[in-house]
């Protein structure tokens, strides 16, 4: 039963890192760029939440929403300023300035909230499942949870695959150059990007400071970190790939912290991680790309 309850967590926590690993998998299938400011988004969120809640009596759902339209405006923001004008440079160039964007949110949040951690308090207020006789207990946010990484994947996926928009993405991912010529707007796909990774990062930071429930300006580094790992776990560039890397992550965290040592943790996940890109490089479910020289 104590296996069950440990696989039941790291599903749980595997969840939430899927969901932010798809906002990390979007921009970089369409835009071709890695966005390491992704996981300060989700702190904003997450404190946008707070404040709604707990200085503005605002209720939750409101509180939510309100996250999910600052950090689409906030994603939109960082993809103008800092990114548009990159498209055109080395991957290098791209890494520094969203490593940058990552210390200026981290900073501008330390300078308005302050350093001391703050108890989020979880807007989840249903009973907990008793199973078994009560052997198995699962919280309200385990079970939310899940279902709203299962409920995100298929939404994206439909999205993606029946509407317009992930059409255009789709062109955009394959060739930007004959999507422009075909008379998509690549620019403005790939802002729709952005606001949808930022928006996820919203419901990511009220599902992991729920769950997790100290909130701090750092609360996204790691959480981010792992969820980029999931992404490339799973194959970045794939919607199920980010799912299923986020999910089989959390699951190895959990169990190596367990059954193996709660030190090495985080070490066991990236040494999975290493075994695994060994094996397969484009990740479990990702395709190898042919360049043309």
């Amino acid at each position: 039963m104590i296996f069950l309850s440990n696989l039941v967590n790291g599903i749980s926590l595997g969840s939430i890192y899927a969901i932010i690993a798809l906002g990390y998998t979007m921009v970089y299938g369409i835009a071709k760029m890695l966005n390491f400011a992704h996981g300060d988004v989700i702190m904003v969120g997450a404190y946008i939440i707070f404040c709604g809640a707990q200085y503005w009596g605002l209720p939750a759902p409101v509180a939510v929403l309100l996250a999910m339209l600052v950090c689409t405006v906030l994603g939109m923001t960082i993809e103008k300023l800092a990114y548009k004008p990159l498209r055109q440079a080395t991957g290098l160039a791209v890494l520094i300035t969203a490593i940058g964007m990552s210390y200026l949110l981290q900073n501008t949040a330390l300078l308005i909230w302050g350093a001391n951690p703050k108890v989020f308090p979880s807007p989840f207020s249903t009973d907990a499942l008793h199973l078994f006789g009560g052997e198995l207990v699962i919280k309200p946010e385990t079970l939310i949870t899940i279902l709203a990484n299962v409920v995100i994947m298929i939404a994206l996926s439909l999205f993606i695959s029946r509407t317009k928009m992930g059409k255009a993405m789709r062109c955009v991912s394959e060739d930007r150059g004959a999507a422009e010529l075909m008379g998509i707007n690549v620019n403005r796909t790939i802002s729709v990007t952005f606001a949808i990774g930022s928006a996820l990062a919203a419901i990511a930071g009220l599902l992991l400071c729920s769950s997790y429930p100290m909130l701090q300006p750092t609360t996204g580094s790691m959480p981010g970190i792992k969820a980029f790992t999931a992404a490339v776990f799973g194959g970045i560039g794939s919607i199920p790939g980010a799912m299923l890397g986020g999910v089989l992550l959390g699951i190895i965290e959990i169990l190596g912290k367990a059954y193996i040592s709660t030190e090495l943790g985080d070490a066991i996940v990236f040494a999975v991680l290493i075994v695994v890109l060994l094996v397969r490089p484009t990740g479990l479910l990702g395709k190898p790309v042919r360049e043309k020289v």
